[in-house]
Order: C-alpha cells, then structure tokens, then sequence
C-alpha cells in the first residue's frame, strides 16, 4: 500500500518537474523571442563574398550622371547614422564637389542652420534646435555644422557649403524669414503680420487656414519673379497649411507630405543648378528616400527616381544590433531599446569585421551568392520616432521585408549602432518651434 503511493508520489513529483522544464523553457524562448526578433540573429550572407565587394565610406563612389544623392536612415535614434551624414557628405565634396546639403526638416529651420555656417552668431547647438525636432539636437548634428563652418570660412567665392531643409512640418521659421525678405523689399506686411500671434509665436487663432493662405498667397504676388528664395518660403507655409488638412488621416498625410518633399528636394537641386554644381546630398529615413513605393504609396525617393531615373542614387542603411533612442508615446520620455534586423547582409558586415561598411549593389554579378540576398525580400531594420510596447513582441513593428535592390543602389551597414544623446534646447533656437515627435 505504502509502495503503491511513494509511486504516485513521484510520479506526481516527475510530472510537476516536468511541467516546469517546459514552463521554463518556453519562458527563456519568450524572452530570446522577444530579445532578437526570432529565434536567433537571422541568416548570414556569404562572408567572403562580402568581403570581395564591401569597402569602408571613405571609398564610397557615385556615378558620374548621379545628381541627388540621397543617404537614409533606418533608425533616427541612432548616433552612427548620423556621424554617417558628415562621412558622407565629406567624401562627395572632396571627390564630387558637392556643396549643397538637405536634410529631412524644415525649410525655415534649417535656413537658420545655414546662417550658422556661413558665419553667423550663436553656437551650432542653437542652430539646430530651430529645426524642432529633438532628434538633431546631437553632438553628431553639431560635429556636422561646425566642420561646414570651418569648410565655409576659408572656401573661395562660390565654392561654399549651403544647408537646406526640404520639409514642412513647422513653419514658424519659415514666416519668420519670408518676413525678413517682404520687409527688405519694402513690401506692405501689415496683413501677414496680423495672421501671426507674436506672443505664441504662432498662428493667431484669428484666422482660419484657409484665410492664412489666402493671405500667403497675397503676399506672393507681390515678391518679385527673381526673389525665389522668399518665394519658396511662401510655398512652405502653404504645404504646411495644406498638410494640416489631413492631421486625422495619417496614410494620406504621410502621401502627400512625401510629395511635398520632393517638390522642393527638386526646387533646391535646380537653385544649385543655376549656381553651377549638379550634385546635391540629401538625408532622411530610409522609409523616405528609398527609391520604391512603401506598399505601393509613392514616397520622396520613389518620385525623384521616377523624375531623375538614374540621376537619382539611394543609399540605404541598415544595422546588425541596435541600441536605439526613442520617445514613449504621450510622455515623451526617452528610453533605449535594443533590436536586431535580422539582415544577413548585416550580419555578414559584421562578421567580416566591419564596424561600417559600404556596398554597392550594382557590382554585386548576378551569380554571386549575395545576389540573392540582395535580389529577394529580406529583413531589414526600420525604426521611427516612437516606441511601442508592441516592439517587444511583434518583430514587423521595428523590422520591414525589403528587397536591396528595388530600394537602393547601394547600403551601409553599422554593426552596432549606439543610442544618441539629445542635448537640451539651446535658448537661441527657442524662437517659436514647437518640440515635435516624429
């Protein structure tokens, strides 16, 4: 009897260890689950391979007929994408005498970073913090207008850097200025000053959008043909107020703000014509500058493409493990959450040694074992300007399906990208934007 129940006991004891082996083991795949986005870092591409055709960003080239060159961002958290911009950016100047740079933030706000580099008072810190967004007020932002500056100071007549911004998010820099050019062409301001309230320094709840652009529009028919720089600061504010009309439809928002974008990508590639140099550098999200729709919805770098064709050169970015910089929603509070891509090309960068490297696409051969990583759907990083609880456990919500070469020409992979530092508004930049979270 007493033998019978030891042996419903232990076979009892037996059944509850074995209950919390697979309670613990399907706990640690949870979290592996959660940690990498799957089971595992992902597939790796052909180390050797890699290796015949990767190179460093100081051996970046571009092709000869190449006239916006558009650098992205799979993360904007990130502090190796961003020094990206002034390695970039340092090598097309030197080998392709690019002098214009435009950045995915506003036209007005970035007038104010470009004040900055040809000279102007205040601190770069200051600069930046004009464009309202959080995500430039880096030390990476500020190394990037101070060597502008230093290159600025001694470069010969005509040969300076200029800095724009092609987008329309804001617009209180972007009236502040167009001011500035209506009053030295002495042109009555009365009726634009009164759709601005000076003490929010904003709109005046006054006046409708439709009124504001009206006025705007008023405004414009008295600028001479020639002014194009304070015409194009109208048209800002315009798109600014036609955007605004979709505030409650984020899917066509982000449509038409990306249509926006390239109208005036294209407005400071032809003012940079007019001046002699037919190259410019842009930067933004991957998401943006890619040269395929985003699930069949037009972005800026599918309609440059399309415009431009082969005049249009994307380099897309991707890392192997990202310790990103992110706001929470509602509070704003940031934090630093880790993903992995899942990218076996990145993955291949980094087990070849690469902290960053550079590959071009289009001289990866057809019969090479890349070429079907680079000519498939793969998994990729992309990362915006909010975290979501649901990062933990749905890898799509950080991580896209792309295939290399319907995206971009060329890609930079980081190994491990690093959080940015975000500095706190500097008192000069605070003239009106408001703190915006992309």
């Amino acid at each position: 009897m007493h033998k019978q129940k030891d042996r419903k006991i232990s076979a009892a004891v037996i059944a509850l260890g074995i209950v919390a082996v697979i309670a613990v083991t399907a706990a640690a795949t949870a979290v592996t689950y959660a940690r990498f986005g799957g089971f595992g870092t992902g597939e790796c591409a052909d180390t050797e391979e890699f290796s015949k055709y990767a190179v460093a960003v100081s051996d970046i080239t571009v092709p000869d007929g190449a006239q916006i060159i558009a650098l992205g961002e799979a993360t904007h958290g990130n502090r190796e994408f961003q020094q990206l911009r002034l390695d970039v950016f340092r090598v097309l100047s030197e080998k392709y005498g690019v002098r214009a740079f435009a950045l995915e933030g506003d036209f007005g706000g970035c007038e104010a970073i470009d004040r900055y580099i040809h000279g102007g008072d205040g601190t770069a810190a200051e600069a930046l913090s004009a464009t309202g967004f959080a995500i430039y007020r880096t030390d990476e932002m500020e190394s990037l207008a101070e060597w502008m500056r230093s290159y600025n100071a001694s470069a010969a007549e005509g040969e300076d850097i200029r800095f724009y911004g092609f987008d329309m998010e804001q617009h209180a820099y972007s009236y502040r200025y167009l001011l500035e050019e209506l009053k030295k062409a002495d042109i009555d301001t009365s009726g634009f000053e009164k759709i601005w309230d000076g003490e929010k320094n904003a709109y005046s709840d006054l006046y409708t959008s439709a009124e504001r652009a009206e006025t705007i529009r008023a405004i414009m028919e008295k600028l001479p043909a020639n002014e194009s720089k304070a015409r194009h600061y109208a048209d800002v504010l315009l798109q600014n107020i036609e955007l605004g009309k979709y505030i409650n439809d984020v899917g066509e928002l982000n449509e038409q703000r990306d249509r926006m974008m390239a109208e005036n990508t294209l407005w400071i590639a032809e003012l940079e014509q007019a001046r002699g140099n037919s190259r410019i550098m842009i930067s933004g999200h991957n998401n943006h500058i890619m040269q395929c729709p985003n699930s069949g919805t037009p972005v800026l770098g599918s309609l440059l493409a399309e415009r431009l064709g082969s005049g249009y050169f994307a380099i897309g970015t991707d890392f192997y493990k990202s310790v990103c910089n992110l706001p929470k929603p509602y509070t704003g509070e940031r934090i630093a959450h880790t993903f992995y891509s899942r990218d076996p090309l990145a993955k291949a960068s980094k087990k070849c040694g690469f902290d960053v490297s550079f590959l071009d696409l289009s001289i990866v051969p057809e019969d090479s074992p890349l070429a079907e990583h680079i000519a498939n759907n793969i998994p990729m990083g992309s990362v915006g300007e909010a975290y979501s609880f649901l990062m933990n456990i749905i890898p799509r919500s950080y991580r896209v399906m792309r295939t290399p070469q319907n995206a971009y020409d060329a890609v930079i992979f980081v190994a491990d990208a690093t959080p940015i530092t975000i500095e706190p508004i500097s008192a000069g930049g605070r003239f009106d934007q408001t703190e915006t979270l992309r």
